[in-house]
């Protein structure tokens, strides 16, 4: 007599194996979770006390390029960290960096703009806050020696470009709605990395005569730029914040989805040619 329970029972048993045998494999090839490390960092300038923020994506191992983060005029805060953390997730080591020392942010546009311009108006001390940011970066053993480059938003956005201007070793900077004057332009020669500009088309902080200078002052220092406009962009377009920042200070700011989205894009273009690893 034919056994049912029995022949059953394997026909059961063979159905499991190859469920556990499907789910193995599909184990097998799901992709490594991204596994984000974010730590807080005191390092120096001097007697000052910088309170960074370096973040990195622990899925990949081995060393790869770095970028630093200059906050708006407000300070480090989320804001910098978010973009800290959006450049980990593509695989690069991201810092972002305390220019104002002692983690120092604004609450209000008039203590912005003091901090903004103790740094600003003194390009020494500017120089030593982010070249301290950077030594620690140079240092990690995780970060490809000589692949640094730096992004700025507003406040520094200025800082980046004026750190291409005096020369510093970076592959490259890319300034968000960034202040394009300076007192100290760049000389013949001296610029070694790249530069982008992501400049809002209606951005009132700008002069258009501070573009066209900037522009002049790039050709006549023989720097490889560039400069991307995006139309209907005020300034701190790329800041969801902007509109509510703006609102309560009755500041022409305004978020720009299309223009954040856009130059984001165009950063990672631009990442990809200046951190190259066969360069």
């Amino acid at each position: 007599m034919v056994r049912l329970d029995i022949i059953l029972s394997l026909l059961i048993g063979v159905v499991n194996m190859r469920l556990i045998v499907s789910c193995l494999l599909m184990l097998l090839v799901l992709p490594v979770q991204a596994k984000i490390i974010e730590q807080d960092i005191d390092y120096s300038d001097g007697g000052t006390t910088l309170k960074g923020y370096i973040v990195y994506d622990d899925s990949f191992k081995g060393e790869r390029p770095a970028v630093l983060v200059v906050h708006e005029w407000w300070g480090l805060n989320d804001y910098a960290r978010k973009r800290a953390r959006q450049l980990a997730r593509l695989g690069y080591m991201a810092m972002a960096v305390d220019m104002y020392g002692d983690g120092r942010q604004a609450k209000h546009p008039d203590d912005a703009g003091k901090f903004a311009k103790e740094i600003s108006s003194n390009i020494e001390l500017s120089r030593k806050r982010f070249i301290a940011a950077m030594s620690v970066l140079a240092n990690n053993k995780r970060v490809t020696a000589g692949k640094i480059a730096a992004i700025g938003y507003c406040f520094g956005g200025g800082v980046v470009l004026q750190m291409a201007r005096e020369g510093v070793d970076l592959r490259g900077v890319a300034s968000f709605h960034g202040s394009l004057a300076t007192t100290r332009p760049a000389q013949p020669g001296v610029v070694k990395a790249k530069i982008l500009v992501a400049h809002g088309g209606i951005d009132p902080f700008v002069k258009k005569t501070d573009l066209t200078n900037f522009w002049d002052e790039m050709n006549q220092a023989g720097a490889d730029y560039q400069i991307n406009i995006y139309s209907g962009a005020s300034h701190s377009f790329t800041n969801p914040g902007a509109d509510e920042f703006g609102k309560q200070f009755n500041l022409p700011l305004a978020y720009n989805q299309r223009a954040d989205e856009e130059s984001w894009q165009d950063l990672q273009l631009f990442l990809q040619d200046v951190l190259a690893q066969h360069n």
